[in-house]
């Protein structure tokens, strides 16, 4: 699994917030707002040593975006906190 490891993220490399892909003509939409919501705490990090990196995208299609980007954020989350909850019995 490490051998492909590289080659599983560098495709996931061009699809961040941030890296110029999204123009006024072509904005980012509702799937690119659940992309961009699961790989926020990535683009967090990798901010931090590249200026041009966020964790959402600026060129977007507006409410349709966000519901994606929060519903992605929500789920992945909020989901996993509820999961570790209701594993753990007392």
């Amino acid at each position: 699994m490490k051998k492909f490891l590289p080659w599983l993220l560098l495709p996931l490399a061009g699809c961040v917030p941030g890296d110029g892909s999204y123009v006024l003509d072509d904005p980012a939409g509702l799937f690119s707002g659940v992309w961009h919501g699961w790989v926020a705490p990535i683009c967090l990090v990798w901010g931090f040593f590249n200026s041009e990196i966020r964790i959402y995208e600026p060129t977007n299609t507006g409410w349709w975006y966000d519901l994606g980007y929060y519903m992605a954020i929500i789920s992945g989350f909020g989901g996993l906190s509820f999961f570790r909850r209701k594993g753990k019995e007392d």
